[in-house]
């Protein structure tokens, strides 16, 4: 994973260094325009200094880059207009304009804010184009420029698109997530109150000996106990809907090898090795149930996306105050659907329920070829 990450980051580098060295290639042919024609087209290429500035600080000052910038190119083209010299759109000017328009059609928020800038930056290329009138070429100059800046308009906003549509599902997934972990907890708890009010109840029959020191202690117990009960079943069913979850108090060490034989019977084969010191009553019952989510998710996904798996490894064990469970597949070449979303949708709920409980949750390829799921839970 973390060769992964060294990967994206020299792409990205390299992209920047291309992009800015495309923008400077620009700008020296803006000097040679302006060397040529003399007069305020010298102003030009200081617009276009500043707008490779301003893309090369664009992830720092998103916004003030793009405003300095526009406002900049703006005053030269109506102080060119105003004097009627000949001018001529500057290219670096104009390039750095568009690549920030698609900056800011993609991370500004709101929307309307995104749009209402792009919208000015259309203006101020038009009166670029319009104002620099070169042989009366002006017109020619502003369809050229307004074809570039629906063009970066588009791309701002397809990617301003998928960039919602990432988020609306990962938020779908936590919402779907928490809701669950709302099932979860009312059956963990519903468990434990249920005891506290049946063994208050029969001890206060018992305690019909002395009746006058036990007996008021155990009818609030028994009240508040009830109480609470009803308040929790009467809020969790409205989580609930009309979903026909399960209602039990937790999971164990025998649902998840039964989880991982049922995984054998259709699939490749699992070992599935459990620590020492790991029994039923080592883990919280929370923590079990998570751990049987997160193995659940596991073998899902490599029955989805790793089809020709050789074997899949699942270990379980005690390490310090945690336990860690580790899910690997081997023999298949990882999915790049899953490092295109990095991860997936799956993997989001996952790590919802696991950070949930305190703990941490990490998955990709391992230096041995496999692909790996590590969640770690603290059992302090």
């Amino acid at each position: 994973m973390g060769d992964n990450k060294r990967f994206v980051y020299w792409i990205r580098r390299l992209s920047e260094i291309a992009m800015i060295g495309w923008l400077s290639m620009m700008l020296l042919a803006d000097l040679a325009v302006a060397i040529g024609s003399g007069g305020l087209q010298f102003l030009v290429p200081v617009c276009g200094g500043v707008g490779i500035a301003a893309v090369a600080l664009r992830r720092r000052y998103r916004v003030e880059g793009f405003v300095v910038l526009m406002a900049l190119s703006l005053g030269v083209s109506l102080l060119i207009g105003a004097t009627n010299l000949r001018g001529v759109p500057g290219t670096a000017e104009s390039g750095a304009l568009l690549i920030l328009v698609i900056g800011i059609l993609r991370h500004v928020e709101p929307v309307r804010k995104a749009a209402t800038l792009s919208l000015v930056a259309m203006g101020v290329l038009m009166a670029e184009g319009g104002l620099r009138d070169y042989g009366s070429a002006g017109l020619l100059f502003s369809f050229v420029l307004f074809i570039g800046w629906a063009m970066a308009a588009g791309v701002g906003g397809y990617l301003r698109f998928q960039q919602e549509r990432r988020v609306e599902a990962v938020h779908a997934v936590r919402r779907s997530e928490r809701l669950e972990l709302a099932r979860e907890l009312h059956d963990l708890v519903a468990h434990h109150i249920t005891g506290i009010v049946v063994q208050a109840q029969a001890a206060r029959t018992v305690a019909e000996v002395k009746p006058e020191a036990v007996t008021p202690a155990l009818d609030a117990i028994a009240n508040a106990g009830a109480e609470a009960l009803t308040s929790m079943r009467r809020l969790v069913t409205v989580l609930r809907a009309e979903d026909e979850a399960a209602r039990t108090p937790g999971t164990s060490l025998a649902d998840l090898r039964l989880l991982t034989e049922r995984f054998c019977a259709t699939g490749p084969n699992v070992s599935f090795e459990v620590g020492q010191g790991i029994t039923d009553g080592t883990l919280p019952p929370e923590v079990m149930t998570t751990l049987h989510r997160v193995l659940q998710e596991s073998l899902t996904n490599v029955r989805r996306h790793a089809p020709g798996t050789g074997w899949v490894e699942v270990d379980l064990r005690l390490h310090e105050r945690t336990v860690r469970l580790r899910v690997r597949n081997y023999g298949s070449a990882t999915d790049p659907r899953l490092s295109r979303l990095g991860g997936g949708f799956g993997l989001v709920g996952m790590a919802e329920r696991v950070e949930a409980l305190g703990g941490r949750l990490l998955a990709g390829p391992t230096p041995e070829g496999a692909w790996e799921v590590f969640a770690e839970f603290p059992l302090t």
